[in-house]
């Protein structure tokens, strides 16, 4: 399995699981409370925080724009609410520095072509492209060709869809080497454990044996997570929020911050367990061997002879 290069390091097998604290749109439009899952997803452990970003006039369709919906702000039209949560320049400047100082990457899944160009300006590790976005070529081919790494999500997929998905972005990226990463994923929001299928990660695995594979989850609770990175997930991505009772459509699904800190912690002990896969005598289970082996010397089956009686 081939790894991409990413922020000064490397998501792949062999490598450490990258982690990232999905904030979404968790920030319901205040940049204090962005600021509040950036500090705890870094205290956490996590290597990255990722945004969502929108162009609301793009991403909105026009039969939605007058819809009305109950928000925090009181009741709005459907597009007015999608204003009033989505980050512009100053915030995201804001967002920038502040992920400097504390030593972390961030980035966002872009869900059309101008909000591309608008993060491009932050220099980001690598472009997040959303289940929802996966059939949607022009914005594949804008990821692609942009000389920066593509993580692709694949829920709410055909496995036709993301062949076509994957070689999309592999025609669209001019530099000549893997930028491609994929994670598998459900979008169900939470998604029942049925609903998991997480035996897709070898499947995808040995599908694209050279592209790092990963999960981003979306169900209530760590072990599924954790059973991912077994399965040999090389990156994790899940939502981060400071209260799941908190109004918006993500939080059910997410992590709060202390339990985000318990995922980081039990990933980075899964990878420690896991080993090489190569079987080794250690120095620890010498004093086991010579206390509680009756027979200490290899053993050999007896040898049966041609012709000898039954």
């Amino acid at each position: 399995m081939a790894a991409v290069d990413i922020g000064g390091g490397k998501i792949g097998q062999g490598e450490p699981v990258y982690v990232i604290a999905e904030i979404g749109i968790n920030h319901n439009g205040a940049l204090e409370i962005a600021k509040k899952l950036i500090t705890g997803a870094k205290k956490a452990g996590a290597n990255a925080v990722k945004f969502q970003k929108r162009t609301p006039e793009i991403c909105v369709p026009k039969d939605q724009w007058n819809v009305d919906r109950d928000t925090p702000w009181g009741r709005l039209t459907y597009i007015e609410y999608r204003r009033k949560v989505e980050f512009g320049q100053e915030e995201y400047e804001a967002i920038d520095s502040y992920c400097r100082q504390l030593k972390i990457h961030w980035t966002a899944s872009c869900w059309d072509e101008a909000s591309i160009d608008f993060i491009e300006q932050f220099d980001p590790p690598f472009y997040k492209l959303a289940s929802a976005s996966l059939t949607d070529c022009s914005l594949l081919c804008k990821a692609g060709g942009m000389g920066r790494p593509v993580m692709l999500s694949t829920g709410m997929s055909t496995m036709e869809e993301i062949v076509a998905a994957v070689d999309a972005i592999g025609e669209a990226n001019k530099r000549g080497e893997s930028i491609l990463m994929i994670a598998h994923s459900t979008s169900t929001y939470p998604c029942r454990l049925e609903e998991l299928n997480l035996r897709m990660i070898p499947t995808l695995i040995r599908t694209y044996p050279r592209v790092p594979i990963g999960y981003s989850g979306h169900e209530t609770g760590l072990a599924p997570s954790l059973a991912a990175i077994a399965l040999g997930a090389t990156f994790i991505e899940r939502h981060i929020t400071i209260d799941r009772a908190m109004w918006g459509t993500d939080q059910a699904a997410s992590v709060e911050i202390g339990g985000f800190e318990r995922l980081v912690n039990n990933i980075r002990d899964i990878e420690r367990a896991l080993g090489d896969g190569v079987k080794r005598l250690y120095a620890s289970e010498m004093g086991s061997r010579e206390k509680l082996r009756r027979v200490r010397h290899a053993f050999h089956r007896p040898r049966f002879h041609e012709g000898a009686p039954g």
